[in-house]
């Protein structure tokens, strides 16, 4: 009797974006098995293990509330607490930068698994992301612990309102911003190895750039500062955060900001996704 044999050809002659979902979801536990990976390495031979997704947040919003709250005196927040404005920006802040970062040399961390065996490359920043979804979960509750407390104290006063339900929306976007960026970052990596060492100094001086460290106001004086800071995708969507949680004191909502915001996510998402499907065919021969 003879035994059928089954072959699946795989091919690299994808066309246009090449994202073909429905292979990602054939995958989806290989996807789990890499975010639960990536955490607990990520975590590995510390002391305080996942603690640090606290710490590392809560320090350096310490640090953002003495120095340029107190002494710079760059939050103008009105009545709500300095710490919660820049905990609030930070932890935005460092989702997406992770997000970035993590994704951003996806080829050469993982070029000895990728030339092994065949699995959709993209599974890998899908996981990186994923992973850092898991901590900013952990700052997130901080984060709201800190509001509770803070909503007791009569002398502070937060106008948390219904935009804050459009957090989900905000960390997806983040997220998605992030990965095209990195995954960008991750296709040029493979020829171009110095944006390994450009990439943390970028993202630092993109931080700066973006208002975590001060409030848009500081712009409303110069017509073309503050239109340069609204062109920063990263901008409205800390903006809105801040406005759902802390109130028209802390943040602002433009909408036609925020909607180039989207705009411009998308358009970096299906750049990267393009630019990492070319590059997947040959990063072998060069990475």
């Amino acid at each position: 009797m003879n035994q059928g044999i089954y072959y699946k050809r795989i091919t690299a002659d994808s066309k246009g974006i090449g994202l073909n979902l429905k292979e990602l979801f054939k995958y989806k536990d290989l996807i789990l098995l890499l975010v639960k990976r990536e955490f607990v390495a990520r975590y590995k031979q510390t002391i305080l293990g996942p603690a640090w997704a606290v710490i590392q947040p809560l320090m350096t919003t310490i640090v953002f509330t003495f120095i340029f709250g107190n002494v710079a005196r760059l939050a103008d927040c009105g009545a709500v607490p300095t710490f919660l404005f820049y905990m609030c920006g930070n932890i935005a802040w460092q989702f997406f930068a992770g997000c970035l970062t993590g994704t951003a040399n996806t080829f050469v961390i993982n070029r000895g698994i990728m030339g092994k065996v065949y699995f959709p490359r993209l599974c890998m920043p899908i996981s990186t992301v994923l992973s850092r979804m898991i901590s900013f979960g952990i700052q997130a509750c901080m984060f709201i612990i800190f509001l509770l407390i803070y909503l007791f104290i009569p002398q502070y006063r937060i106008g948390i309102n219904a935009y804050a339900l459009m957090a989900p929306i905000l960390v997806l976007q983040m997220a998605t911003l992030g990965l095209g960026f990195g995954i960008i970052i991750s296709a040029a990596t493979t020829k171009y190895r110095d944006l390994q060492f450009l990439v943390g100094f970028g993202v630092s001086l993109w931080m700066y750039a973006t208002p975590v460290a001060y409030s848009m106001s500081l712009f409303k004086s110069s017509k073309a500062l503050y239109i340069i800071a609204r062109a920063n995708p990263m901008s409205p969507i800390i903006e809105v955060m801040r406005y759902g949680f802390l109130g028209a004191d802390a943040g602002s909502i433009d909408w036609l900001a925020y909607g180039w915001s989207w705009v411009f996510t998308i358009a970096i998402l299906l750049c990267g996704i393009m630019l990492f499907n070319r590059v997947e065919r040959t990063f072998m021969d060069t990475v």
